[in-house]
């Protein structure tokens, strides 16, 4: 009997130690990144040619840069 009552609690244990386990996310689940967002529409800067994102552009007069330095160079 004693045996028995000793596997019961043993497996309670065991139980309550992996559904405790299942609650907090893993390592990986945290550092995950974040899902990508819809794709940006990409522009070319207007001195140097280079590609970047809309969002990344300077606006200039005569385009768009990739910084104010090239906006300063092409629109004197």
């Amino acid at each position: 009997m004693k045996f028995l009552l000793f596997l019961a609690i043993v497996l309670l244990l065991v139980w309550l130690w992996r559904s405790g386990r299942r609650e907090t996310p893993s390592n990986d689940e945290e550092n995950r990144p974040a899902p990508p967002t819809d794709p940006q529409e990409m522009v070319r800067c207007a001195h140097c040619g280079v590609h970047l994102p809309r969002s990344d552009a300077m606006v200039g007069r005569i385009g768009l840069y990739c910084s104010s330095e090239h906006r300063q160079l092409a629109e004197p």
